[in-house]
């Protein structure tokens, strides 16, 4: 019993943790929680993170709190899931709503107006982290495809100006063929 309250207090404290002290939305929260949950706690696994991180992208809602509520249920179940839920939810409730009361005065405020421009680089640092770190896996698998997809999906969007839907189908239906040809020739 002390143990699973254990857990449930770290879960709780580092989820709100995170999410107090992380700006740029939900990829700054995957290294961060790759931090804590992998390197420090070891609870998971480096590629469960990023498994969680592509099914947190692909559901409705905020990635910082989906990818929170899978952690959570990975480590502990549903209680889990609820408490980094909460955890998760509870920093930006109190900031808006303090921000909200004062927001006059934020509005109209030069040095918060510099604080924020300043964390746009740190969070573009952080993003580029993850990329790197991402790509590296992706370099390990051996995988043409999904080495050369990163790059060209990046060049289809920002260069040709093509939907970003459109891309994200026609990875998705390369990535379907690759799977369904390998699993046809491994049958032989």
């Amino acid at each position: 019993m002390i143990k699973n309250l254990k857990i449930y207090f770290s879960l709780f404290k580092i989820t709100f943790y995170i999410s107090a002290f992380t700006f740029g939305g939900g990829y700054i929260v995957i290294p961060m929680m790759r931090k804590y949950f992998v390197n420090d706690l070891k609870l998971i696994s480096e590629q469960e993170l990023l498994d969680m991180a592509a099914i947190a992208q692909s559901t409705p809602g905020a990635i910082a709190v989906n990818i929170a509520v899978l952690v959570g249920y990975r480590i502990s179940g549903i209680t889990g899931a609820v408490i980094t839920c909460i955890g998760t939810v509870l920093p930006p409730l109190l900031i808006l709503s303090i921000i909200s009361f004062f927001y006059k005065a934020f509005r109209d405020n030069r040095v918060i107006s510099a604080i924020l421009k300043g964390m746009e680089a740190g969070v573009a640092a952080t993003i580029v982290d993850l990329i790197i770190d991402m790509g590296q896996g992706l370099l390990k698998e051996k995988n043409w495809l999904l080495t050369l997809m990163a790059p060209i999906a990046f060049i289809a969007s920002f260069i040709f100006n093509i939907n970003v839907l459109v891309i994200i189908i026609s990875c998705s239906i390369l990535c379907f063929a690759q799977t369904y040809i390998k699993s046809r020739q491994g049958g032989r």
